[in-house]
């Protein structure tokens, strides 16, 4: 049996293939651009031998039935789903659950309805998620499908770490409040984090910074989160690719009232013009550092503010945590730039954060440990699998099932 994993997007679909008794990976695809004619499909998976092998598709792809069509296509054509009878389960990622749940859930039509209802809160991913579930609902009858949420992780988070000093009034009525983003980026890598030290997770107490174009970080005590950097909406925090995170509330009406920017406009400005490439006109941060190495001004501003951002909020979590035994690097810039984890780390031997950069400098697919000897805090690069960790939970919630 088999467990399919679902991320659907606006544009896009990803999807990954497990096979149920250790959740291997049997087949993973994108299947971009729907919608567009220049829409693209690829599949890569391994043959009976072993050997990893690719399809590819260019054939435009209209909409998410037709992705979903495909996508069975390519799996049928690669042998590693020849039928639906062979799932398990399928499991979606759902970027918003809200206040309504803190658990991965079975779907059916409340839960449908509940997703709905909290689009307000996730107008741009929920509605794509929702269409990825329908769909794939019409094809595969009665096959569990279990929605795993992005905001679940941060459910623990205390009333005092996730309501803003707004009137209380915002929050009974409108559920104005701290939701956090990329939960299962942080579970994931927080119990990966506790295996590799071979202790409970319960036991420790561990910061988690997610660093990919969008960015976020997790105080995580006994692995349970007790506050998160991203806010109501994935804008606050760090800073990001476009994102500018953390900013003062009154620069909104100033531009408003002194450029006149509208509600649109701003929304804009803030979500797609700044961050990084509001500073220096480029949000990947290869092209970034390559460019700091080479001396230019903006780019090194650009590296400095987000690094800066990142150990301030490593620090607050220290506070927040009362000390940390381990903080984890992962996402597409925590593994893979040794410059934002050293910027990150810098100056912050008293608080018990060696980095060794001999270690830092080494690049590897597994867990990579760049502490030096005398820190007394883990410092760790744990690659981040959200799909398996969905994977997991599905599994999860399927076993429960069976039990019950």
């Amino acid at each position: 049996m088999k467990i399919l994993v679902l991320n659907s997007g606006s544009s896009s679909l990803k999807f990954q293939l497990f096979k149920k008794a250790d959740l291997s990976v049997l087949a993973s695809g994108l299947i971009e651009q729907i919608g567009d004619a220049k829409s693209a499909a690829q599949l890569s998976f391994f043959d009976s031998s072993g050997v990893e092998q690719e399809l590819k598709q260019n054939a435009p792809v209209v909409d998410h039935r037709e992705a979903i069509k495909v996508m069975a296509d390519m799996l049928r054509a690669s042998g590693t789903l020849v039928d639906t009878e062979e799932l398990a389960g399928i499991g979606h990622r759902v970027v918003h659950g809200g206040e309504s749940f803190h658990q991965p859930v079975r779907i059916d039509e409340n839960v449908i309805s509940a997703i709905e209802e909290l689009i307000p809160l996730a107008p741009l991913h929920n509605p794509a998620n929702l269409m990825g579930i329908r769909v794939t609902m019409e094809h595969v009858g009665p096959t569990p499908q279990v929605a795993v949420f992005d905001t679940a992780f941060h459910q623990s988070i205390p009333e005092h770490a996730y309501l803003y000093a707004l009137p209380y009034s915002l929050y009974e009525k409108k559920k104005v409040r701290r939701y956090g983003f990329h939960g299962t980026s942080h579970a994931y890598v927080a119990r990966q984090a506790a295996l590799y030290l071979d202790r409970p997770v319960e036991e420790l107490n561990i910061i988690t910074l997610h660093l990919g174009n969008g960015a976020s970080a997790a105080a995580i005590r006994g692995g349970k989160c007790i506050d998160t950097s991203m806010g109501m909406t994935p804008l606050e925090g760090l800073v990001m690719g476009t994102r500018s995170g953390d900013l003062d509330p009154a620069i909104l009406f100033y531009l408003s009232r002194e450029s006149g920017l509208d509600i649109d406009a701003l929304d804009t400005l803030l979500n797609k013009e700044s961050g990084l490439k509001g500073i220096c006109g480029e949000n990947d941060m290869r092209t970034i550092s390559q460019a700091a190495e080479q001396g230019d001004h903006q780019a090194k501003l650009a590296l400095t503010i987000f690094c800066y951002r990142l150990r301030k909020y490593i620090g607050a979590y220290m506070a927040a945590l009362g000390g940390v035994d381990c903080i984890v690097f992962t996402g597409g810039i925590g593994e893979n730039s040794a410059i934002v984890r050293q910027l990150s780390c810098q100056g912050m031997e008293r608080l018990g954060l060696c980095l060794d950069g001999k270690k830092n400098s080494i690049r590897q697919k597994e867990i990579l440990e760049i502490q030096a000897g005398d820190s007394q805090v883990s410092l760790l690069v744990i690659p981040t699998d959200e799909e398996h960790e969905i994977a997991s939970q599905t599994l999860q919630v399927i076993d429960e099932m069976n039990v019950s």
